[in-house]
């Protein structure tokens, strides 16, 4: 079992930055992939970014792309994900989920964290 906790939402205005951390522990191998996804009130969740912890492969949804970066510290048990030219509609719920292979549908990946807030508001 792999427990994920993320960190580092908040309110930010337009064009501002946040960075995400996605901290999680218990059994990974070097085929574990960890996601980022995002849900706002009454839609589905949605994938936005994945990274592998073997090998360092990265992929982005295309609302996100050139915009959002995602990297990991295997030292550290941690993903991140840097958010740069935030704007409105990227407000969300974000949340890091765990798989075994790279997969954008939220219904392949196991193991949720409790997600995080991202306000972008002036």
């Amino acid at each position: 079992q792999v427990q994920l906790v993320e960190s580092g939402g908040g309110l930010v205005h337009p064009g501002g930055s946040l960075r995400l951390s996605c901290a999680f522990s218990g059994r990974t191998d070097s085929l574990t992939v960890i996601g980022w996804f995002r849900q706002t009130p009454g839609k589905e969740r949605e994938f936005v970014a994945m990274i592998g912890l073997g090998n360092p492969r990265t992929f982005y949804a295309d609302s996100v792309k050139d915009r959002f970066t995602i990297s990991r510290d295997n030292a550290k048990n941690t993903v991140f994900l840097q958010m740069n030219s935030l704007k409105p509609e990227d407000t969300a719920v974000y949340y890091c989920a765990r798989n075994s292979y790279y997969s954008t549908a939220p219904s392949n990946f196991g193991s949720w964290g409790q997600g995080t807030q991202v306000t972008v508001s002036s």
